[in-house]
């Protein structure tokens, strides 16, 4: 069977590594990368270190505005597919990547196996819930993460195609964690203690596109005594850089500001910090996975489960919100919660396969 797989952003290729690992061992996979991330630490080094195969087609699409970004990456994919000919396509997640790779196989009569399916954070709003949600209707096998994720579905009448199979970030996580720690040294490096600081990350367009929220965020960050090791998005990067005096407030305070980090690196920031903040969903998720309480910076969040226990709390961008979720996840002794399985026992990739080849056959 030839399977073109699109992927285009930082977590897809994660997640792109552990099922491309299984899916080469039987099948041709063809990996499309649209180049929506594109930067060095955003990109190359993920394929590195997750020893993912090299793309056959790299389309260097870069980044813009939705309508202009989406509809480059349709043009493109569109002239792959003509190229190959594939039997099904494969795509993960949330992203621009996603939504063009979708309709550009579906437009073609190509069915569409969608990794991450059912997510849903009822925020419209959101360009992430729109690309989701339009995928998931035009998927012809849908492969959800969780139970939750198999009932949003049903709610909008998908029932056909649909399996729980459980995340292949996990899968991930439990394949390279053991190597991270083995290889990175960015504890030393930075010059921090285990469990003495806390990870953030910033890069949703709802706290960097509104420049007062992503202000409310770092006014209430300078506030804790903790070191904040804050890895930086290009995006917000330039925001800052565009708007120096107004946050003029962060320099010579406790927020380190580092460049995006590799996968290992993250891994093993993550694993070892007192607490983690952020508005990534593939974070929140890792944070879950190691243990470690997470604070998210949105109104809502796609994976219900993590907040069950107060593994992850949400704040939004109101800086008492942070700080009284602070306080609290500080004062819980989260070694007696014990945490259920939600996302599978580690083995997503082998699931997602059998699944593709029987929707096939």
């Amino acid at each position: 069977m030839k399977i073109v797989t699109v992927v285009g952003a930082r977590p897809q290729f994660v997640k792109a590594g552990a099922v491309s690992r299984v899916l080469r061992q039987k099948h041709n996979e063809i990996l499309v990368h649209t180049g929506q991330h594109y930067d060095e630490n955003m990109s190359q080094v993920f394929f590195d270190q997750l020893k993912i195969p090299k793309p056959e087609y790299n389309l260097c699409v870069g980044s813009g505005n939705h309508g202009k970004q989406t509809g480059r990456m349709l043009e493109k994919i569109e002239e792959v597919i003509l190229e190959e000919k594939p039997d099904m396509m494969i795509v993960y997640g949330d992203t621009n990547s996603t939504i063009a790779g979708a309709l550009a196989a579906s437009k073609l009569h190509i069915p569409v196996a969608h990794v991450e399916a059912g997510l849903r954070s009822f925020n419209m709003a959101m360009p992430e819930e729109q690309n989701r949600v339009l995928t998931d209707h035009i998927s012809k096998i849908l492969l959800c993460p969780t139970n939750t994720a198999v009932e949003n579905l049903k709610k909008e009448g998908i029932q056909d195609g649909v399996f729980n199979v459980g995340d292949v970030m996990l899968d991930t996580v439990l394949h390279n964690v053991k190597i991270a720690q083995e290889k990175s040294d960015i504890i030393n490096r930075l010059d921090i203690n285990n469990q003495d600081y806390i990870l953030s990350t910033i890069h949703r367009a709802e706290n960097t596109d509104d420049i007062s929220k992503l202000e409310n965020i770092l006014k209430a960050l300078i506030s804790f005594e903790f070191k904040i090791v804050f890895p930086i998005h290009p995006r917000t990067r330039n925001i800052i850089n565009t708007n120096e005096q107004r946050f003029s407030f962060i320099k010579n305070s406790n927020i380190m500001l580092i460049e995006p980090v590799s996968y290992l690196d993250m891994l093993v920031l993550e694993k070892n910090a007192k607490c983690i903040m952020t508005d990534s969903g593939g974070v929140q998720k890792e944070a879950y996975f190691f243990e470690i309480p997470c604070i998210t910076l949105r109104e809502e969040t796609e994976w219900v489960e993590t907040l069950y226990d107060d593994w992850n709390v949400l704040v939004g961008s109101n800086q008492e919100k942070i700080l009284e979720a602070v306080d609290k996840v500080f004062s819980k002794d989260y070694r007696t919660i014990p945490q259920k399985k939600y996302f599978g026992e580690g083995n997503a990739s082998e699931k997602v396969l059998q699944i593709i080849e029987r929707g096939y056959l």
